[in-house]
C-alpha cells in the first residue's frame, strides 16, 4: 500500500502526466457517451451546407457530404482508441507468452526464439504491417491485426530480457525444487513480477499503435469510408485542404493530442514505477 501511494504521488505531481491524464479522460468519456455529446449523426449527409466553415451550428464545420465534422470526431474516438488498444493487447499477450516461454525453457528454444525475433526486427514495424495487409487484404480489423503482429518482436524482446532476470531469483529455484510445473512457474511466479514492465511498455506503445493504424487508414488500407476513424478522415479531407482546411485540421489535432497524452502517461508511468527514483529527492 505504501509503494502504491509513492507511485501515485510520483505520477500525479507532474504537469505532463496531469495534462495527458485529463485530456485522455475527456477523450474516453467522449467516446463512451458519443451519442449524448455529438449533436448530429456521424454519417448523416446534408446535415448542413457542404464544406461549411466552423460556426455555432457546426463547431468544426462540415465535410464534402455535409456531415458534421465535430460529431464524426467524437464518434471517431471510439474507433481510434479501441483499435489501438486491441492491437496493443494482441501484441502484448502474444509477445509475453513467447518471451516468457523461451526465456524460462532456455537452451535451443531460447536461441531459436531469439533468432526469430531478430529476423522480425529486420523489418521496420510499419513496413511489416504493410506487408501483412498486402497479404490478408485491406480493412480496419486487418490493419489492427497487422499492427499487433508487427509489435510482437518488440514486446517479446523486452519481456524475454525481464523474464531472464526473474528466472535467476532464488524463489524461482525454490519453486522448481518444490516440483511446480513449468507453466505454473512461468505464469504464476514470473509473469506477476514483470507485470509492471508489461504495463509500461504497453502504455508507451499505445500511441505508436494509434498512429500506425491512422497512417494505414490514411493510405486507404485501413478504415474505409464512411467510417469516422481519424486517419480515414484525414485522407478524405486532404482533397479539400485548400478550400476547407478544417476537414483535416481537427482530426489531425485530436490525433496528435491523443497520442501525445498517451506518450506523456507512458513516459511518466515508467518513471513512477522505477523503484530507484525517490520522491524525497524531488525527482517528480
Amino acid at each position: 500500500m505504501k509503494n502504491f501511494s509513492i507511485i501515485l504521488k510520483r505520477f500525479l505531481l507532474n504537469k505532463g502526466s496531469a495534462f495527458g491524464g485529463i485530456f485522455l479522460l475527456i477523450i474516453i468519456i467522449g467516446a463512451i457517451f458519443a451519442p449524448l455529446i455529438a449533436p448530429y449523426n456521424w454519417n448523416e449527409v446534408d446535415t448542413g451546407p457542404r464544406l461549411a466553415p466552423p460556426s455555432w451550428d457546426f463547431l468544426f464545420g462540415t465535410d464534402i457530404h455535409g456531415r458534421d465534422v465535430f460529431s464524426r470526431i467524437v464518434y471517431g474516438a471510439r474507433y481510434s482508441l479501441s483499435v489501438g488498444v486491441i492491437s496493443v493487447l494482441f501484441g502484448i499477450v502474444a509477445g509475453s507468452i513467447f518471451g516468457i516461454t523461451i526465456a524460462y525453457i532456455g537452451g535451443r528454444v531460447d536461441i531459436i526464439g531469439s533468432r526469430i525475433i531478430d529476423v522480425m526486427f529486420g523489418f521496420p514495424s510499419f513496413l511489416l504491417s504493410l506487408l501483412v495487409v498486402a497479404i490478408i487484404g485491406v480493412g480496419l480489423w486487418n490493419v489492427v491485426f497487422a499492427v499487433g503482429l508487427a509489435s510482437i518482436p518488440h514486446f517479446a524482446r523486452i519481456i524475454r530480457s525481464a523474464a531472464l532476470q526473474v528466472k535467476e531469483q532464488p524463489y524461482i529455484e525454490a519453486c522448481v525444487n518444490m516440483g511446480f510445473g513449468k507453466i505454473r512457474i512461468m505464469f504464476n511466479h514470473i509473469l506477476p513480477n514483470i507485470f509492471p514492465i508489461i504495463i509500461v511498455i504497453a502504455t508507451m506503445d499505445l500511441g505508436g499503435a494509434i498512429i500506425s493504424i491512422a497512417s494505414l487508414s490514411f493510405l486507404g488500407l485501413g478504415a474505409q469510408p464512411p467510417e469516422p476513424e481519424w486517419g480515414a478522415m484525414l485522407s478524405s479531407g486532404r482533397e479539400y485542404m485548400r478550400y476547407a482546411p478544417w476537414t483535416m485540421i481537427y482530426p489531425g489535432l485530436f490525433l496528435f493530442l491523443t497520442v501525445m497524452s498517451v506518450n506523456l502517461l507512458g513516459d511518466r508511468l515508467s518513471i513512477a514505477l522505477d523503484a530507484r527514483q525517490s520522491v524525497d529527492k524531488g525527482k517528480v
